[in-house]
Order: structure tokens, then C-alpha cells, then sequence
């Protein structure tokens, strides 16, 4: 699974960091670094009025928030993958 967090000003300035910060721990607690590549990227044009533009394989979510993170997490990245090893 690749994931790309975008980091260009606007999703930057909406705290991309945070959020790059949120899945490197996210990824590193669940022990997913074989199964999983972090990257950034840069403005994939959906930017939102609220929250960080992320990509996961091909495809596009708006307006991740750190509130919004483990839920994220829990259905856009867990559950693909225990569907996966299943």
C-alpha cells in the first residue's frame, strides 16, 4: 500500500505535518512498515477548505484532520489490509 501525503502549501499550511507525523506513528504501532510506503507529495489539485489531501494506492481523499486521523487509519488503511490477509 502507498500512501502520499500531500505537502504543498495549502494542505502544508492545514498541517500536512501533523498528519505525515500521525501515520508514521500509525504505521510504526500496528508494525506495517514492510506493507506499507509513506511519501509525500505535492498538490494534487483537490485541495479542501478543511484538512490534508491524502492518496492511498490511486485514490484521492480530501480534508484529513488530526481529529479525524485513527478513524482515517482505521478504515482507509486497517481494514484494506486485514482484508488483504484474509
Amino acid at each position: 500500500m502507498i500512501i502520499q501525503i500531500c505537502v504543498g502549501s495549502a494542505c502544508y499550511l492545514k498541517g500536512s505535518q501533523e498528519i505525515v507525523a500521525l501515520f508514521e506513528a500509525a504505521v510504526a504501532e500496528h508494525g506495517l512498515d514492510a506493507e506499507i510506503t509513506l511519501a509525500g507529495s505535492f498538490c494534487t489539485g483537490k485541495c479542501n477548505r478543511e484538512g490534508v489531501t491524502v492518496t492511498i494506492d490511486d485514490t484521492v481523499y480530501t480534508g484529513l484532520t488530526k481529529e479525524k486521523f485513527k478513524e482515517f487509519f482505521a478504515e482507509h488503511v486497517l481494514a484494506p489490509l486485514s482484508a488483504e490477509r484474509n
